[in-house]
């Protein structure tokens, strides 16, 4: 293992230049055809440090230096935005000499089947919550190249516990069997449950998929927030997600001591919709109290979802239960986005005699997003020309929580232990 992490301090230019070096120069780079395969704009990184790291160690040295962006079924980023992540021009897909793709989730042409996770796997894996067989496959362009580079950071997350790792694999560049399949069981255990939550089952069912992934992998797995790199740690997937993770969770996590009653969660304009902007709920609904309200404040965003928007003005947004006890009704719809769905209303309760859902929490939208078409979906409406932040900010004594720049930091109660 290569790398360093700090609690109290962040690494500087020097110490992030070394670990790079190091980590690539224990990959022989030299003649070989390497593959990155690196965040969208929905994730804080320093994106430009590390391209312009590769760029710099490994010229002259390996034939290609080419990018994958994991965008798992995030929409696309066209040049411009592409030019802004790398922070060189991009033009028609290049950075100079390398090439940047984004992964084309939506074309069945883009993948090749790898194997397949056995139901009796898949019950020992998901500790007996579900038992079915799961196809694996994965984005071609990998079999391209001598050598995988996931590069990414690692963050408390709703469906696997801690981002990064082979998640970068599962979903990122991974088809839909396998999405639909690890975000249900990531919903069937509970955004509650999961976040920052360490190995999950969730986690055991993506590795178990990355092991069937042939191509040499390696990994950088960053632990940032936007005041700098906190650690930075190379080696298996598996090995650099466990120490970014374990960093992540002291850095990543805010304790409080009582719950809240309202908490505003102010998205920045990193989240374009409410697919993304959901993490405002998934952050905060740990210390959320039992009929409190979460408010997502983003006066900048105006769709749903940008690629499921359609699906989720049918299916609304509902807890778990209000799914599991209707299996037959939404067993067309794709697990992924049923997942989002619970993910974003949070813990509930739904009565199947009477039709009625009980949500723990209530939900609500501060957008763009017309109040028709939240109350269509099942979510609160609020006029975010009506949210002085400032006038919010400094209670919570009264129960009133303002998060600022919402999605990345984890909300906990030190009451619950854990």
């Amino acid at each position: 293992m290569i790398g360093a992490g700090h609690t109290d301090r962040f690494l500087d230019d020097g110490e992030v230049r070394a670990i790079v070096r190091a980590g690539l120069d224990s990959l022989a780079p030299d003649g070989k055809r390497l593959l990155f395969i690196v965040p969208d704009g929905t994730r804080t990184m320093p994106m430009p440090q590390m391209f312009a790291l590769f760029g710099e160690f490994l010229a002259d040295r390996a034939t290609a230096v080419d990018y994958l962006i994991a965008l798992g079924t995030h929409q696309p980023m066209d040049d411009a935005a592409l030019s802004r992540h790398v922070g060189v021009p991009v033009t028609g897909g290049r950075a100079g000499a390398s090439r940047i793709f984004n992964h084309a989730w939506d074309d069945p042409a883009t993948f090749a089947t790898i194997g397949v996770i056995p139901a009796h796997e898949i019950a020992q894996l998901s500790g007996g919550r579900m038992a079915q067989a799961v196809t694996v496959s994965l984005n071609r362009l990998i079999f391209d190249y001598d050598q995988i580079v996931i590069c990414g950071p690692v963050f408390p997350h709703e469906v696997v516990g801690f981002s990064g790792g082979n998640k970068y694999f599962f979903p990122g560049i991974a088809g839909a069997d396998v999405i639909n399949f690890t975000h249900w069981l990531g919903a069937l255990i509970t955004n509650y449950e999961v976040i920052g939550s360490g190995y999950t089952p969730v986690r055991a069912v993506i590795d178990r998929a990355a092991s069937l992934v042939s191509v040499p992998t390696a990994c950088f797995a960053l632990v940032v927030t936007p005041a700098g790199t906190a650690g930075l740690y190379f080696g298996s997937a598996r090995d650099a997600w466990e120490r970014a993770s374990a960093l992540s969770s002291q850095r990543h996590i805010v304790w409080l001591d009582r719950p809240m009653q309202t908490v505003l969660s102010v998205m920045p304009p990193m989240y374009a919709d409410v697919w993304t902007a959901g993490k405002g709920m998934y952050k905060i609904e740990p210390v959320v109290a039992d009929g409190g309200e979460v408010i997502i404040y983003a006066p900048h965003i105006r769709e749903v979802s940008v690629t499921h928007g359609r699906i989720l003005e049918e299916v609304g947004y509902h807890c778990r239960d209000y799914f599991t006890a209707q299996p037959e009704r939404f067993a067309q719809y794709p697990g992924g986005v049923l997942a989002h769905s619970t993910h974003v209303k949070g813990l509930g309760a739904y009565d199947a005699a009477t039709g009625v859902e009980t949500p723990r929490v209530t939900v609500t939208l501060a957008t763009g997003i017309p109040e028709a078409t939240c109350r269509k979906i099942n979510l609160g409406y609020r006029d975010p020309a009506s949210i002085d932040i400032k006038a919010w900010s400094g209670r919570e004594a009264e129960g009133i929580l303002v998060v600022p720049r919402a999605g990345e930091m984890l909300y906990r109660l030190r009451s619950r232990g854990n």
